[in-house]
């Protein structure tokens, strides 16, 4: 069976690395734990601010003038992505 995981190798600037043994004492976790949930958020983060480009982009083409329209254009983009 193949490993689970993969090892990675980063560099930081002191200052950070500061802060990330601080978090590690204060939060009891590990530095990969810290350093898999900050990749998360930023994805996370990356996945809406793309989102609402697009769906600004499609309000803009569509002239939308409500709140119930983009409202509207949410629902049509997740029902797309189904």
């Amino acid at each position: 069976m193949g490993r689970t995981t993969k090892t990675i190798t980063i560099s930081v600037p002191p200052e950070m690395d500061r802060q990330i043994e601080e978090l590690m004492r204060v939060e009891g976790r590990t530095r990969s734990e810290l350093l898999r949930e900050a990749l998360r958020r930023y994805a996370d983060d990356r996945r809406l601010r793309l989102l609402s480009q697009e769906i600004g982009q499609r309000a803009r083409e569509a002239a939308v003038t409500s709140e119930e329209q983009v409202n509207e254009l949410v629902h049509a983009r997740r029902r797309n992505r189904r």
